[in-house]
């Protein structure tokens, strides 16, 4: 499970830090408001663990920007000294998908982050489907007008992401982190799996269809939906 946990406590966030850690789980962290929805919205994780009093930002603005800017909403738990039934509530209006009061137990977090995760797999639909391209995940197939396209197991999951995050590009290292986490392999093998993957795409589309954004990342085009957009 990859987490984003914002917490700016040190005590509170290195014991989180050393007790999911143990379950080989992948954490990356934030001190602020503003930090912390930039890594939120630079990648994608399977819970957020978001404190609501933070020094530059209350948690509950910090809760609904995420969800609101999201291209893929995460569940967010929320961690927090606030126990009142009129702080949970306005906890769960602004977004959050679970409620911890602090202190807690850290073997009750583990269960509700996997709970979440879970409920968040349940919501996701088996196929995505973006015009005459159409990602089976649960297969691992991916399809152009109902024909299957030749891809790597790395293909398909580099064409996922940039399908989920469609239209929006996606960076290099969002992209390296999700194959790979905190240890890409020393070569470029992005760039060796990007390459096959266009080969893939053009061969089925036609046409050119991964496109390079210079100092950004990699995007789809997809002619069809975009100029479906620009007529509405």
């Amino acid at each position: 499970m990859k987490i984003l946990l914002i917490e700016d406590n040190p005590v509170i966030s290195r014991q989180i830090e050393e007790f999911l850690s143990a379950h080989c789980w992948e954490l990356d962290f934030a001190r602020t408001a503003r930090e912390g929805i930039t890594l939120a919205l630079a990648s994608i994780y399977d819970v957020i663990l978001l404190d609501l009093n933070l020094p530059d930002g209350d948690g509950l603005e910090v809760c609904a920007e995420i969800k609101n800017k999201s291209d893929v909403i995460p569940p967010i738990l929320m961690l927090t000294a606030r126990d009142s039934f009129e702080d949970k509530a306005a906890g769960f209006h602004r977004g959050a998908d679970d409620y911890l009061v602090k202190p807690f137990d850290l073997r009750e977090l583990v269960l509700r982050c996997e709970a979440l995760a879970r409920r968040q797999a349940l919501h996701q639909p088996k196929l995505l489907e973006l015009g005459s391209l159409t990602l089976d995940k649960k297969l691992k197939i991916a399809l152009h007008n109902g024909t299957s396209m030749e891809l790597t197991g790395i293909g398909f999951q580099i064409l996922e992401l940039l399908a989920s995050a469609y239209p929006a590009p996606v960076s290099r290292s969002v992209i390296s982190h999700h194959l790979w986490g905190d240890h890409p392999p020393e070569s470029d093998a992005l760039k060796s799996h990007i390459y096959a993957l266009r080969k893939s795409l053009d061969r089925s589309f036609g046409r050119p269809v991964l496109t390079t954004i210079m100092n950004v990342g990699y995007k789809l085009d997809l002619h069809e939906l975009d100029l479906q957009e620009c007529h509405r």
